[in-house]
């Protein structure tokens, strides 16, 4: 199948997957658009809301319909590195046996990560970077395709451990959950205050996925889009030329390269759910609040005016 035809069968089938969701998950378009986004991307994603706004139904759901195995770590402050990965035991017969942590599905969700003291939130980084973990010498892969959905809740500052800036900056996108509209809500109660159960069947198999992750990469993009990536990313650097007055007023630190790289393979897939073939941009736009969001570091002056990030990056439009 040439790459034309399959970026328009990817459309349709995007379409479907979307429907399969919407089964369970009301509203939160924009939330699934960018997870989704992110698996086809194959990075991973940091969803930061109020507790009850059903982030752990949504990705569940999200892996239902998608055909991966799933599994989810409560962090908690005492919880070990070894609680993720797994640990070696003695069997009966006196040889060490390697039992898998849940840190071996397709799809993790990593709930309330910034519960869990550094050391084991670092347990997390070589998978998420690797595909693979090490545990006593020994190197172990992750199947594909592997993606990590982490959960923070932005209200309870006590107890818990912020993600340092490096591990931040390992999630392609930072979402931002809000509560739903009033018709939206209202919605939510009547489906999930009756005993009607909802089935969602899988639509991909983890190999189609793995073989739309690729097409994406093959997409092509023009010079000036992936310019306008790197010229975009360079602005939020306060200490270079680039920078405008409201970068270099309110922020400490700017994005790394891999934000620009993050934005473009981002773009090509926001590009492909549309039906075009390369990215333009548009496209960059689209995704460059949820790339760049928690990469900017605000200094005091920000947080005292109450500059947000998102008012910071509509500047380097």
């Amino acid at each position: 199948m040439s790459d034309v035809a399959a970026v328009e069968q990817f459309v349709k089938r995007y379409k479907d997957l979307k429907a399969e969701i919407a089964k369970v998950i009301v509203g939160q378009d924009e939330v699934v658009n960018q997870i989704l986004i992110s698996i086809f991307s194959g990075g991973h994603s940091l969803l930061i809301g109020v507790p009850g706004l059903a982030k752990t139904l949504m990705v569940n759901t999200i892996a239902q319909a998608l055909g991966l195995d799933f599994k989810r770590i409560q962090f908690t402050p005492d919880l070990m590195p070894s609680d993720i990965l797994g640990s070696e035991i003695l069997d009966e017969d006196r040889h060490f046996k390697f039992i898998k942590g849940p840190i071996f599905a397709n799809i993790i969700l990593a709930d309330e990560i910034n519960r869990t003291p550094p050391k084991t939130q670092a347990a997390l980084l070589e998978a998420m970077q690797e595909r693979a973990v090490t545990v006593a010498g020994h190197h172990y892969k992750l199947s594909l395709p592997y993606f990590v959905l982490a959960t923070q809740n932005p209200i309870e500052q006590e107890g818990t451990y912020p993600l340092p800036e490096a591990q931040l900056d390992r999630f392609m996108f930072a979402i931002n959950l809000s509560y739903p509209s009033f018709t939206e809500e209202v919605e939510v109660v009547k489906a999930t205050t009756t005993d009607k159960q909802v089935q969602v069947n899988a639509l991909f198999s983890a190999q189609e996925i793995i073989d739309f992750q690729q097409l994406i990469r093959r997409m092509p993009v023009a010079d000036n889009v992936v310019e306008y990536a790197v010229t975009m990313v360079g602005k939020t650097r306060p200490n270079t030329d680039a920078a405008n007055d409201l970068v270099k007023t309110y922020i400490d630190w700017g994005a790394g390269p891999r934000a620009s790289q993050n934005l473009i393979l981002a773009a090509k897939t926001h590009a492909a759910i549309h039906g075009k073939f390369s990215p333009d941009i548009e496209n960059v736009q689209a995704v460059a609040h949820s790339i760049l969001r928690h990469r900017i570091i605000k200094n005091y002056k920000a947080e005292a005016e109450g500059v947000t990030e998102d008012k910071v990056i509509k500047s380097l439009f």
